[in-house]
């Protein structure tokens, strides 16, 4: 188990050098329509929706080793129909397969690193593991994007290939990895008492909050994710340098992760001051914030604000996992998560969906488009937020 704990970071790191994130959009756009991209964007969350809780349930039944496996393999696959491939179809085929890859390693990754702990006795040191691996998932994160970005200066299809070639090392990460050993009354249940169990949790005061705050805050902050590049290139286009686009994408979201990383090492002292409630509230502030604000100044001055866009994640996921984990059997982990992560994806597919029906007749997305869509996510996320902090008190007080 110590050799699982010791290769955890190093695993997140190869799996997150993802060299298309800062042009993804863009490729897409170049070869589609505005609403097309979109769309893919859907099909993407889509296709994860469809195996996010069968995977949770693999990965208890049959383990966390071989569902990392999967997960890795269909990932590169995506990767490498579009590295071959500029139709819609088959686009549309690799994001099912990239999807499908999310859900296999989503949930199944951190249940791994806790069940390891668990059975050196070290559980408690979950959130201080998952600061340590965030550190590591965005290094890879900044050196990817800047690196994706130079790399599509005259074509977007190397950026990848290099991301295939960067999964199939952390596959190989994954084959050293040992299962941990569970003990009998953890074990999966059959499919349909496992989901009646998860749900019967779900019911948990702390956890129902956290759930809701959860899914909320996975809406939020994929807002910024898939609108932030149309937001550069509109704001570029108007001082006369569109087409570094892509460059000047690369080292934004670079910085994105360096500050992200930067504010992960505060999380722990900054929840001793403010407490786990404060921490969150505070993170899913700065989400709804961020969306405002790209919602009604598009200016070059503006694009700094992206930096930012991961912080609140750096600031809540560690924190979330640390109340989850132990009020969740190991048996029922994965699927928990999985199904706390399907219902985030299935919200802001559905949203993503209706924001293709703005852009039906657009063949770019444009400052009107902007416009008219972020304002709602904005005002529903203040909504959110607010209802979250007036529960907040008797949901977690147990919980500091």
């Amino acid at each position: 188990m110590q050799r699982n704990i010791n290769l955890y970071p190093s695993f997140q790191f190869f799996r997150n050098l993802l060299f298309w994130q800062a042009v993804w959009f863009l490729y897409f756009e170049s070869v589609l329509t505005a609403a097309e991209a979109i769309l893919l964007a859907a099909i993407f969350d889509l296709s994860t929706v469809i195996l996010e809780v069968p995977s949770g349930y693999f990965s208890d039944y049959l383990g966390r080793r071989l569902t990392l496996i999967i997960g890795m393999l269909a990932s590169a696959a995506g990767c490498l129909l579009l590295f071959g491939s500029s139709s819609f179809i088959v686009f549309a085929v690799a994001q099912v397969l990239i999807g499908a890859g999310g859900a296999f390693i989503s949930g199944t990754d951190t249940a791994l690193l806790y069940d390891s702990l668990a059975e050196e006795g070290r559980q408690d040191e979950i959130a201080a593991q998952e600061v340590r691996a965030w550190r590591y998932s965005y290094m890879a994160l900044a050196i990817s994007a800047v690196a994706g970005g130079f790399l599509s200066t005259e074509t977007f299809k190397p950026v990848y290939l290099g991301t295939a070639i960067a999964l199939l090392a952390a596959l190989a990460i994954v084959i050293l990895f040992r299962e941990p050993s569970r003990p009998e009354q953890y074990a999966a249940a059959d499919p349909w008492r496992q989901m009646g169990i998860v749900l019967s949790r779900v019911r948990d005061g702390a956890l129902f909050w956290i759930f809701v705050y959860a899914v909320g805050a996975y809406v939020l902050s994929h807002v910024p994710f898939v609108f932030a590049q149309p937001y550069l290139q509109e704001t570029l286009v108007k001082v006369g340098h569109g087409a570094d686009t892509p460059i000047v994408s690369g080292l934004i979201t670079a910085a994105m992760m360096i500050v992200s990383v930067i504010a992960g090492a505060f999380l722990l002292g900054l929840r001793k001051r403010i407490g786990t409630i404060g921490n969150l509230l505070l993170a899913m502030g700065m989400q709804v914030a961020l969306i405002l604000a790209l919602a009604f100044v598009v200016h070059p001055a503006a694009i700094f604000l992206l930096v930012v866009r991961m912080v609140p994640d750096a600031l809540s996921r560690p924190l979330l996992l640390e109340i989850i984990h132990p009020r969740i059997e190991s048996g029922y982990r994965a699927t928990y998560l999985s199904f706390q992560n399907l219902c985030g994806k299935l919200a802001f597919s559905g949203t993503l969906f209706l924001s293709a029906g703005f852009t039906a007749e657009s063949q770019s997305s444009d400052e009107a488009m902007l416009a008219t869509i972020l304002p709602w996510y904005g005002g529903v996320g203040i909504v959110l937020a607010l209802g979250l902090a007036v529960t907040a008190k008797s949901s977690l007080r147990r919980t500091r």
